[in-house]
C-alpha cells in the first residue's frame, strides 16, 4: 500500500503537465493557422488583382488595334474617293434575256431541268446573308468611346469597279450530270488551280465551242451550288431574248488579266455581298455598243495594253 501511494504521488503531476503543454501547443498551432489563413486571403486578393490587370491590359491593346485599323480604313476610303461623286443606279427590272452563267442562288431540286424558251432565265438570284457588325469590347465596365466607323467597301460607290472581271480560259466543259440546260466548266483565271463554273449555255453554245476557249469571267460572286455543283465564277455574255454570245477578250490577253474601265479606277470587292445587290445595280449599264464592244456606261471592257473585249456579232445588246 505504501508503495502504491508513493508511485501515485510521483506520477500524478506528469499528466497535468503534459495536458498544459499540449494546450499551449494547440494554442500556438491555432494562432499559426490563423496567420496562414490570413496570408492565403491576402495572396488570393493579390492574384485576383493581377489577373484582372492582365485582362484589362489585353482588352486595352485590342481596343487600340481596332482604333488603328479603323483609322487605316478611313484613310484608304478617303484616298479612293478622290472627289468622285456617288452614282445612284436604279434597281433592274425583270428581263426576258438569258442569264449566261450561274448567279449564286439556293440549290435546286435534283432531276432534269424543265424545258424553257431562249428567253427564259436559267439562274436564280444570289441568296441574302445577314451581316452582323462586331461591337467594340468595353474596358473595365466603362462604355467604349463611340467612334463613327469609316464607310466599308460594301457601302462605297456602286459602279463596275466593284466587280472582279478577269480574262479566263475555259479548259474543258461537259454537261451537268443533273441538269440538261447547264454546262460544268473548268476555267483558268490565273490562279494556282482552275475554278469550277456552272453556266446555262447548253441551248446557245455547242459543247465543242466551249472547249479551250478564252472568255471574260466575273470572279467575286459568292460561290453557290447549282444542282449540287458549286459554281465559283460567272461567264460574261452578250445576251438577247433569242441569242447569246460569250464575250471575247482581246488578242494576246492571258488568263488572270484584269478588265478595267476608264473613269472607274476603284478596286473590286473581295467577294460581293448579295445583300448589297452590287451586281444587280451595275448590270443594267453593261451593254455592247454599235461595234459589238463590251461597255459600262460607254467605257469599254479593256485589258491594259492589249485591247478591248467584244461580242462576235451582237451589237447594242445587254451583257450578263
Amino acid at each position: 500500500m505504501f508503495l502504491a501511494r508513493s508511485l501515485f504521488k510521483m506520477s500524478s503531476p506528469n499528466p497535468l503537465l503534459r495536458l498544459e503543454q499540449r494546450a499551449t501547443e494547440a494554442d500556438q498551432i491555432i494562432e499559426y493557422l490563423k496567420q496562414q489563413v490570413q496570408l492565403l486571403k491576402e495572396k488570393t486578393v493579390v492574384q485576383a488583382s493581377v489577373r484582372e490587370e492582365k485582362k484589362l491590359m489585353v482588352e486595352n491593346a485590342k481596343l487600340k488595334n481596332d482604333i488603328e485599323e479603323l483609322k487605316k480604313q478611313l484613310l484608304e476610303k478617303e484616298k479612293k474617293k478622290g472627289g468622285r461623286p456617288s452614282t445612284a443606279v436604279a434597281m433592274p427590272s425583270s428581263d426576258n434575256s438569258v442569264e449566261c452563267i450561274s448567279k449564286p442562288g439556293p440549290p435546286k431540286a435534283s432531276g432534269p431541268a424543265p424545258s424553257a424558251s431562249p428567253a427564259a432565265n436559267v439562274q436564280s438570284p444570289p441568296p441574302k446573308e445577314e451581316g452582323k457588325k462586331k461591337k467594340p469590347e468595353k474596358k473595365g465596365g466603362e462604355k467604349a468611346e463611340k467612334k463613327q466607323a469609316p464607310p466599308s467597301q460594301e457601302e462605297a460607290t456602286v459602279d463596275v469597279s466593284r466587280l472582279d472581271l478577269r480574262v479566263g480560259r475555259i479548259i474543258t466543259a461537259e454537261k451537268h450530270p443533273d441538269a440538261d440546260s447547264l454546262y460544268v466548266e473548268q476555267v483558268d483565271v490565273g490562279e494556282a488551280s482552275p475554278r469550277t463554273v456552272v453556266s446555262g449555255l447548253v441551248k446557245h453554245i455547242p459543247l465543242d465551242q466551249m472547249q479551250n476557249r478564252m472568255a471574260v469571267l466575273m470572279c467575286n460572286l459568292k460561290p453557290a451550288k447549282m444542282r449540287g455543283v458549286v459554281s465559283q465564277a460567272m461567264v460574261m455574255c452578250a445576251s438577247s431574248p433569242d441569242k447569246v454570245e460569250i464575250l471575247d477578250p482581246p488578242s494576246g490577253a492571258a488568263p488572270g488579266d484584269r478588265i478595267t474601265f476608264q473613269g472607274f479606277p476603284g478596286e473590286p470587292d473581295k467577294e460581293l455581298n448579295p445583300k448589297k445587290k452590287v451586281w444587280e445595280q451595275v448590270q443594267p449599264d453593261l451593254r455592247t455598243d454599235g461595234q459589238c464592244v463590251a461597255t459600262y456606261k460607254g467605257a469599254a471592257f479593256e485589258v491594259a495594253g492589249k485591247g478591248v473585249c467584244r461580242a462576235q456579232t451582237m451589237s447594242n445588246s445587254g451583257i450578263k
